[in-house]
Protein backbone atom coordinates (compact mmCIF):
# COMPACT_ATOMS: atom_id res chain seq x y z
CA UNK A 1 0.00 0.00 0.00
CA UNK A 2 1.18 3.63 -0.59
CA UNK A 3 0.49 5.76 1.73
CA UNK A 4 3.31 8.62 1.04
CA UNK A 5 4.56 9.79 -2.06
CA UNK A 6 7.73 12.29 -2.15
CA UNK A 7 7.33 14.27 -5.13
CA UNK A 8 10.80 16.75 -5.17
CA UNK A 9 9.62 19.98 -7.10
CA UNK A 10 12.51 22.74 -9.12
CA UNK A 11 9.53 24.25 -9.77
CA UNK A 12 10.88 23.74 -13.61
CA UNK A 13 8.11 22.58 -15.87
CA UNK A 14 9.45 18.83 -15.87
CA UNK A 15 9.11 19.08 -12.21
CA UNK A 16 5.56 20.53 -12.18
CA UNK A 17 4.78 17.86 -14.83
CA UNK A 18 6.06 15.05 -12.13
CA UNK A 19 3.50 16.65 -9.72
CA UNK A 20 0.92 16.44 -11.75
CA UNK A 21 1.46 13.05 -12.47
CA UNK A 22 1.39 11.80 -8.70
CA UNK A 23 -1.82 13.98 -8.07
CA UNK A 24 -3.27 11.66 -10.05
CA UNK A 25 -1.31 8.88 -8.71
CA UNK A 26 -2.18 9.97 -4.89
CA UNK A 27 -5.93 10.57 -5.38
CA UNK A 28 -6.13 6.70 -7.02
CA UNK A 29 -4.63 5.73 -3.83
CA UNK A 30 -5.92 8.00 -1.74
CA UNK A 31 -2.43 8.97 -0.56
CA UNK A 32 -0.24 11.87 0.98
CA UNK A 33 2.06 13.66 -1.39
CA UNK A 34 5.32 15.07 0.50
CA UNK A 35 6.19 17.67 -1.89
CA UNK A 36 10.13 18.61 -1.49
CA UNK A 37 12.01 21.36 -2.64
CA UNK A 38 15.55 21.20 -2.29
CA UNK A 39 17.98 24.66 -2.12
CA UNK A 40 21.67 23.43 -3.48
CA UNK A 41 24.56 25.01 -2.13
CA UNK A 42 26.50 27.92 -4.42
CA UNK A 43 29.67 27.54 -4.77
CA UNK A 44 31.93 30.51 -6.49
CA UNK A 45 35.57 30.96 -6.52
CA UNK A 46 37.00 33.58 -4.83
CA UNK A 47 40.27 35.01 -6.28
CA UNK A 48 42.71 36.06 -3.92
CA UNK A 49 42.55 39.72 -4.14
CA UNK A 50 38.67 39.61 -3.63
CA UNK A 51 38.81 37.41 -0.56
CA UNK A 52 37.24 39.70 2.05
CA UNK A 53 35.06 41.71 0.21
CA UNK A 54 32.22 41.02 2.40
CA UNK A 55 29.63 39.12 -0.39
CA UNK A 56 26.95 37.54 2.65
CA UNK A 57 25.95 34.48 0.84
CA UNK A 58 23.92 33.99 4.12
CA UNK A 59 21.52 36.45 3.01
CA UNK A 60 21.47 35.14 -0.51
CA UNK A 61 19.90 31.83 1.33
CA UNK A 62 17.46 33.57 2.82
CA UNK A 63 16.18 35.45 0.67
CA UNK A 64 16.20 31.76 -2.70
CA UNK A 65 14.91 29.99 0.77
CA UNK A 66 12.12 32.81 1.20
CA UNK A 67 10.81 32.50 -2.14
CA UNK A 68 10.89 28.79 -2.52
CA UNK A 69 8.73 28.88 0.77
CA UNK A 70 6.36 31.18 -1.05
CA UNK A 71 6.10 29.36 -4.29
CA UNK A 72 5.64 25.89 -2.08
CA UNK A 73 3.33 27.30 0.19
CA UNK A 74 1.25 28.59 -3.25
CA UNK A 75 1.52 25.15 -4.62
CA UNK A 76 0.41 23.65 -1.19
CA UNK A 77 -2.25 25.77 -1.08
CA UNK A 78 -3.63 24.63 -4.55
CA UNK A 79 -3.29 21.13 -3.81
CA UNK A 80 -5.38 21.21 -0.76
CA UNK A 81 -7.97 23.50 -2.36
CA UNK A 82 -8.66 20.42 -4.59
CA UNK A 83 -8.56 17.81 -1.85
CA UNK A 84 -5.28 16.41 -2.30
CA UNK A 85 -3.53 15.72 0.92
CA UNK A 86 -0.23 17.45 0.60
CA UNK A 87 2.26 19.34 2.74
CA UNK A 88 5.68 21.03 1.73
CA UNK A 89 9.30 20.88 2.94
CA UNK A 90 11.96 23.19 1.80
CA UNK A 91 15.51 21.42 3.04
CA UNK A 92 19.28 22.82 1.83
CA UNK A 93 21.80 20.39 0.47
CA UNK A 94 23.03 18.91 -2.59
CA UNK A 95 19.53 17.33 -4.25
CA UNK A 96 20.10 13.74 -4.60
CA UNK A 97 21.14 13.16 -1.14
CA UNK A 98 18.39 14.96 0.28
CA UNK A 99 15.63 13.62 -1.56
CA UNK A 100 17.02 9.86 -0.38
CA UNK A 101 17.80 11.07 3.43
CA UNK A 102 13.73 12.58 3.50
CA UNK A 103 12.48 9.00 1.99
CA UNK A 104 13.98 7.52 4.64
CA UNK A 105 13.41 9.96 7.28
CA UNK A 106 9.56 10.25 6.33
CA UNK A 107 9.21 6.65 5.33
CA UNK A 108 8.57 7.30 1.92
CA UNK A 109 6.48 4.52 0.29
CA UNK A 110 7.08 6.17 -3.47
CA UNK A 111 9.11 8.73 -4.94
CA UNK A 112 7.94 10.32 -8.38
CA UNK A 113 10.58 12.59 -10.20
CA UNK A 114 11.07 14.08 -13.03
CA UNK A 115 14.16 14.13 -15.72
CA UNK A 116 15.10 17.02 -17.46
CA UNK A 117 16.36 15.13 -20.45
CA UNK A 118 20.08 16.46 -20.50
CA UNK A 119 22.07 14.87 -22.71
CA UNK A 120 25.84 15.15 -23.69
CA UNK A 121 27.73 17.82 -22.21
CA UNK A 122 25.27 19.05 -20.16
CA UNK A 123 24.35 15.59 -18.31
CA UNK A 124 28.07 14.67 -17.84
CA UNK A 125 29.05 18.01 -16.33
CA UNK A 126 25.69 18.52 -14.38
CA UNK A 127 24.84 14.86 -13.76
CA UNK A 128 21.56 13.34 -13.51
CA UNK A 129 19.20 13.71 -10.18
CA UNK A 130 16.74 11.19 -10.99
CA UNK A 131 19.34 8.51 -11.89
CA UNK A 132 21.42 9.34 -8.54
CA UNK A 133 17.80 9.17 -6.37
CA UNK A 134 17.23 5.70 -8.85
CA UNK A 135 20.59 4.04 -6.95
CA UNK A 136 20.26 4.79 -3.61
CA UNK A 137 16.79 5.58 -2.74
CA UNK A 138 15.01 3.19 -0.01
CA UNK A 139 11.80 3.08 -1.68
CA UNK A 140 10.42 2.40 -5.32
CA UNK A 141 10.86 5.49 -7.55
CA UNK A 142 9.12 6.64 -10.93
CA UNK A 143 10.73 8.75 -12.63
CA UNK A 144 8.55 10.85 -15.75
CA UNK A 145 10.91 11.76 -18.45
CA UNK A 146 10.37 15.42 -18.83
CA UNK A 147 8.43 15.18 -22.43
CA UNK A 148 6.29 12.43 -21.24
CA UNK A 149 2.51 14.39 -20.80
CA UNK A 150 3.37 16.33 -23.43
CA UNK A 151 3.15 20.53 -22.37
CA UNK A 152 2.89 21.08 -18.67
CA UNK A 153 -0.57 21.47 -17.26
CA UNK A 154 -0.45 24.06 -14.35
CA UNK A 155 -0.80 22.39 -11.25
CA UNK A 156 -4.06 24.98 -10.15
CA UNK A 157 -5.38 24.42 -13.56
CA UNK A 158 -5.13 20.98 -13.81
CA UNK A 159 -8.40 18.22 -13.28
CA UNK A 160 -6.82 14.65 -15.13
CA UNK A 161 -4.79 13.59 -16.83
CA UNK A 162 -5.50 13.40 -20.84
CA UNK A 163 -6.17 9.69 -22.14
CA UNK A 164 -3.17 8.08 -22.90
CA UNK A 165 -3.23 7.91 -26.40
CA UNK A 166 -3.49 11.70 -26.81
CA UNK A 167 -0.38 11.44 -23.97
CA UNK A 168 1.20 9.22 -26.65
CA UNK A 169 0.65 12.00 -29.91
CA UNK A 170 0.82 14.53 -27.89
CA UNK A 171 -2.71 15.97 -28.40
CA UNK A 172 -4.84 16.75 -25.61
Amino acid sequence: MIKRILVPVDFSDPSLQALDYAIDFARQRRSELIVLHVVEPVYYPVAGELYGVGYDLGSVYDEIERAARTRLSRLTGALRKRRVAARGLISLGAAPQVIVETAKKLKADLIILSTHGRTGLSHVVMGSVAERVVRTAPCSVLTVPARALGAPRRVRNSRRAPPRSARATGRS
